[in-house]
């Protein structure tokens, strides 16, 4: 009876230890993907944001401004747009130009 209950402690514990191995195996995978997500969506932002500063630079050395400007077709939002600057900005990310960085969240 010792014998029957000391192997069926056994192979709980061997059926444990194999589902805690099994799922922490499978979080890195989804982390990983997440982390590529999330990079790619960065490095389109900045593409948009590159394309959409030399449309803004352009209109401003048409029009002496950036008010005004159109950023239709770029996957921004132009949100301020005055004389001298403006802010850009995506779902998940703005920049504030001329000149500046992108960085997380809205205008």
């Amino acid at each position: 009876m010792v014998r029957g209950l000391s192997l069926v402690t056994v192979l709980v514990a061997l059926l444990v230890g194999g589902w805690l191995l099994t799922s922490q195996q499978s979080s890195p995978s989804q982390k990983t993907a997440t982390r590529a997500i999330d990079e790619a969506q960065q490095a389109a932002a900045g593409v948009a944001f590159q394309q959409a500063q030399a449309e803004l630079e352009q209109f401003r050395s048409l029009n002496g401004t950036y008010a005004g400007a159109s950023l239709a077709g770029f996957g921004v939002t132009l949100a301020r747009a005055d004389a001298g600057t403006y802010c850009i900005q995506t779902a998940t990310a703005h920049l504030d130009g001329p000149g500046g960085a992108a960085a997380a969240g809205p205008c």
